[in-house]
């Protein structure tokens, strides 16, 4: 699918970050969008980007704010901390 979009160049400056193009900057926010969403999966996301690997889209990811790290998930790391902590008390 080819989607073009007409932006008044002021406006395109403002919203490209410096030394990157613009048609890229569109279709990394958009994407970035649908997979905070949940509406693009980590291999969609990577395939539409052309990203090489996983560990590529982590650090894309993070230059974009984007964290996979649940609440739910925080809150079973914490859980495995303490039952270790019971199991082999600091000394």
């Amino acid at each position: 699918m080819r989607i073009t979009l007409e932006v008044p160049d002021e406006l395109a400056r403002a919203l490209t970050p410096d030394g990157q193009e613009p048609t890229r900057a569109a279709i990394e926010g958009w994407a970035v969008e649908a997979y905070r969403q949940h509406r693009l999966t980590a291999y969609q996301l990577r395939t539409l980007l052309g990203i090489p690997s996983r560990w590529d889209l982590d650090a894309f990811l993070k230059t974009h704010e984007v964290y996979d790290y649940t609440l739910k998930e925080f809150e079973e790391d914490l859980a495995s901390i303490g039952a270790a902590r019971e199991l082999n008390p600091a000394r």
